[in-house]
């Protein structure tokens, strides 16, 4: 633990390559955000620079008020267990209050919060939330005493009741996103396997019933096996996603020129990463994901060097986040994983999640000033 007059506590150069990548991300995203919602933008609101003002204001300004603060702020502070648990019981009243009054209803889905003229997506904020709990809970001394009272069961009852909030809301994505990440934390903490592949089992069994009993969860799967069956209809968000995709060839059509964006579902949001597709083409889109794996490894390489638990989760818990995210959206466009509505970190439109994630950056820039020089 950390002591209060040491929150400040100096340590070495931060992570340059994490920086520019980060920064590269966040500024991409505009640019590509700038494009894509420019029709949508000029047709509801007569600016065509509404939503890119917006994200700017209420994402990049706000993310990076959080970034000085978490760069700044000792990552030891958060295990404190009045930060970890409080912050984490927070999110989840956050989650809950979705079903009161204060929920907003959108296409079926009860998913965000409406406080005076701004809403949200506690399920974002739960992302980061249950990071930090998991991390401050899995490195306490004698966690990794390896039962079934003191791991499994605290584990498996805590990650029970988010996804049971989370399938009420008919948040899939972010269910199967939380499931991986918690999962890869449990092993990395030095979890039994065979506790591990029980939990993954009852888990696969779990999400299997529910696509069973979920009308329209069953009708994405399987749209997802054959979209050409209604390219009309329940097809026609992957099929346009592909075609974008096909239509980008080596080099794109040319930033601003894409023409599939006028059909894509959510072209600001989940479906972004077609319209970039579109644009830059095959060059553009494996530029992208080559930043995508450097961020993401770069990350993984630096909990490596951390000197203690709490740190080490923490990394292993960004970068699977931030990784898998990014692959359920980018496979979700391609055609490879069923569609979710998956947004894509630090790319998509969506004010909530970017200053998340920048917040999340600044948390990752302070753990690499305290790691072992390599």
């Amino acid at each position: 633990m950390v002591s209060l007059s040491k929150i400040f506590k100096r340590g070495h150069s931060p992570d340059i390559l994490l920086l520019v990548v980060g920064g590269f991300l966040i500024v991409f995203g505009l640019v590509m955000l700038a494009s894509a919602s420019s029709h949508i933008a000029q047709a509801q609101f007569g600016d065509p620079y509404f939503y890119l003002t917006r994200q700017v204001i209420r994402g990049v300004l706000l993310g990076l008020i959080l970034f000085f603060i978490t760069s700044k702020v000792h990552y030891r502070v958060y295990s404190h267990k009045a930060i970890s648990v409080g912050f984490f019981l927070f999110t989840l009243l956050l989650v809950l209050l979705v079903f009161t009054p204060l929920g907003i209803s959108a296409n079926g889905a009860q998913r965000w919060l409406s406080i005076g003229s701004f809403s949200f997506q506690p399920a974002e904020l739960l992302k980061i939330s249950l990071v930090i709990y998991l991390a401050a809970w899995m490195s306490q001394k004698g966690y990794r005493q390896v039962n079934v009272k003191k791991g499994l069961i605290p584990f498996v009852a805590v990650m029970s009741f988010i996804l049971v909030v989370l399938v009420l809301q008919r948040s899939t994505s972010p269910v199967f996103i939380l499931l991986l990440v918690s999962v890869i934390m449990y092993f990395m903490s030095g979890a039994k396997l065979k506790y591990l592949f029980g939990f993954l089992v009852c888990a696969f069994i779990v999400m299997s019933l529910i696509v069973k009993i979920s009308p329209y969860r069953a009708d994405r799967f399987f749209n997802y096996l054959n979209p050409e069956d209604d390219p009309s209809g329940s097809g026609f968000h992957a099929i346009q996603a592909k075609t974008a995709i096909g239509a980008g060839g080596l080099i794109g059509v040319g930033y601003g020129k894409s023409t599939v964006k006028f059909l894509l579902p959510e072209p600001i949001g989940d479906s972004i990463f077609a319209v970039m597709a579109e644009e830059f083409g095959f060059i553009g889109s494996t530029f992208l994901l080559l930043l995508f794996s450097i961020f993401v490894i770069r990350i993984y390489v630096l909990s490596t060097r951390v000197r203690d638990d709490f740190g080490r989760l923490l990394l292993i818990g960004f970068a699977s986040l931030i990784g898998i995210q990014a692959c359920v959206n980018i496979g979700a466009m391609t055609g490879v994983l069923p569609l979710t509505g998956t947004p894509l970190p630090f790319i998509s439109y969506g004010s909530t999640a970017l200053a998340i994630f920048i917040a999340m950056l600044g948390i990752i820039i302070n753990i690499s000033k305290y790691t072992r020089r390599s």
